[in-house]
């Protein structure tokens, strides 16, 4: 076979050929234009041409060259593309389906949206303030005396001193910005996070959230706060729900309480819970102190007012029965997947 009829035979097979992966194109590479293959192999054969034929079969090997390198790049983007193409869409079509994971809300969010509901419901509304906040908001118009413990490096995180400017230790800030920028009659609502300097447990945590409420007008009594608190009981742990009020001790009221809950667990019974006393506590409260009222304004022979606070974990833990406070700030999927149901 002549050095011209071999040139055409292999432009026929290349013009026949149809390569699909980028495999074949890569053996095509290899057979026909590598420093083996079979084009160079040709113009090896070439100078045994005589000087007539020259420019015939030069230009016919050109052309052949050519039309080798065109057809392996024109491939190669082809089967390039379309292999980042299936690549991109993830395309298998002998893979099976991918399921959508379902979400869930987070405990704590689901707890606060409750407690929101049922207040909301009395005609509660719903107030915020700042997370950073100054001592008047935090401590003194709450009448907390100078030296009080709370005021300590050991249970706030101060951000700068004189003036004292600190992560706020109770959404009571926000009641006191409520009380300066309002007028009663107020009841509003005021959840939010808060900060203390402690040591993290499975009791205790550096920062947690609180929901804090307050009523002020005319003729308001400690029998309105005991029914607020007796009808948000009920409506968050059930109609059964008994409640108990203790004497207790807090600057911003008084008289001040310390409200505990029949437990939740043993309906009053006594187990390891409510630790055999058939009560658990969740919040405190109290009628505001007359020289909160004045520290913001507010008339205190004319208007009185009830307040309460309590923390959502506290009640996520009863609601839940969670046993280490911890669990709700980690984002460990296998406890929160406990709680996609509760849309």
């Amino acid at each position: 076979m002549t050095l011209t009829e071999e040139i055409e035979r292999i432009k026929a097979d290349i013009n026949a050929i149809a390569l699909q992966t980028v495999e074949e194109t890569e053996q095509y590479r290899i057979k026909y234009l590598s420093r083996k293959g079979i084009v160079p192999a040709l113009f090896e054969r070439f100078k045994e041409v005589t000087l007539e034929e020259r420019k015939t079969i030069g230009k016919l090997l050109n052309e052949l060259k050519q039309k080798a390198e065109l057809t392996w790049k024109e491939s190669l983007e082809k089967v390039q593309d379309n292999q980042d193409t299936n690549s991109a869409i993830g395309f298998d079509p002998s893979a099976p389906g991918r399921p959508f994971q379902r979400g869930s809300r987070h405990p704590l969010s689901v707890v606060a949206n409750e407690i929101n509901s049922i207040f909301s419901r009395l005609g509660f509304t719903i107030a915020e303030g700042p997370e950073i906040e100054d001592d008047w908001h935090i401590f003194s118009a709450l009448n907390f005396p100078e030296e009080h413990p709370a005021r300590d490096m050991q249970d706030t995180f101060f951000i700068e001193k004189n003036p004292d400017v600190a992560l706020r230790t109770h959404t009571s800030s926000v009641q006191i910005r409520m009380m300066e920028s309002k007028q009663p009659p107020l009841r509003m609502l005021m959840p939010g996070r808060v900060y203390r300097n402690e040591a993290i447990s499975a009791r205790a945590h550096c920062f947690f959230h609180q929901v804090e409420g307050l009523y002020v007008d005319e003729n308001v009594s400690f029998a309105d706060l005991k029914q607020t608190l007796l009808t948000f009981s009920r409506e968050m742990f059930g109609e059964e729900t008994r409640i108990r009020l203790r004497p207790s001790y807090f600057p911003f009221t008084e008289p001040s309480a310390e409200m505990d809950i029949s437990c939740t667990v043993c309906k009053g019974a006594g187990c390891n819970i409510c630790k055999y006393t058939g009560w658990v506590e969740i919040l405190g409260c109290g009628m505001v102190h007359p020289n909160v009222l004045e520290n913001c304004g507010i008339d205190s022979k004319k208007y009185t007012g009830f307040a309460f606070g309590m923390g959502i974990e506290r009640i996520a833990i009863l609601k839940y029965r969670v046993k280490d406070l911890r669990l709700f700030s980690q984002n460990d999927m296998r406890f929160l997947k406990q709680f996609e149901t509760e849309w």
